[in-house]
């Protein structure tokens, strides 16, 4: 049975604000496979999360695992696609729904919640992609001089 671990994180500096997501999909014994990020231009923080799992979400099918255990520090973002709350905000019911469509294409799923510290891969990736992104601009305005 191949079992792969996903940690997926958004992170928006303001809320809505630059945003960017990281993912990390670990092996069932902890190696890591894949680490990625991504701007994600102006979201609020809970469409990153949603943009994040789904970024993950559609790399983990690459690997066609028979589980695959997803980690989140976005309690709503957990409770949300797990049912037990509503998505009531609009922006984030596409997302919400392109979320649970995918969970659903996996044979077995389990979705929980785990505390920042142990989020700090995908935590990381999804600052760093806002950190190349705010640098770039002056890193070109540099270049044109």
């Amino acid at each position: 049975m191949r079992t792969l671990r996903l940690f997926t994180d958004g992170a928006a500096r303001g809320n809505p604000g630059p945003a960017g997501l990281g993912v990390v999909i670990e092996d069932d014994q902890g190696m890591r496979l894949r680490g990625l990020c991504r701007f994600i231009g102006t979201a609020t923080n809970n469409q990153a999360e949603y943009l994040a799992l789904i970024e993950g979400l559609r790399s983990a099918q690459e690997w066609k695992p028979d589980r695959l255990e997803v980690y989140l520090d976005s309690n709503l973002v957990v409770e949300q696609v797990q049912g037990r709350y509503r998505v009531k905000n609009a922006a984030l019911q596409p997302l919400h729904r392109e979320a649970t469509r995918l969970l659903a294409a996996f044979p077995e799923v389990k979705v929980g919640h785990v505390r920042r510290e142990k989020n700090r891969g995908a935590d990381a990736l999804a600052n760093k992609a806002i950190d190349e992104w705010a640098v770039a601009p002056k890193a070109q305005q540099t270049l044109n001089q």
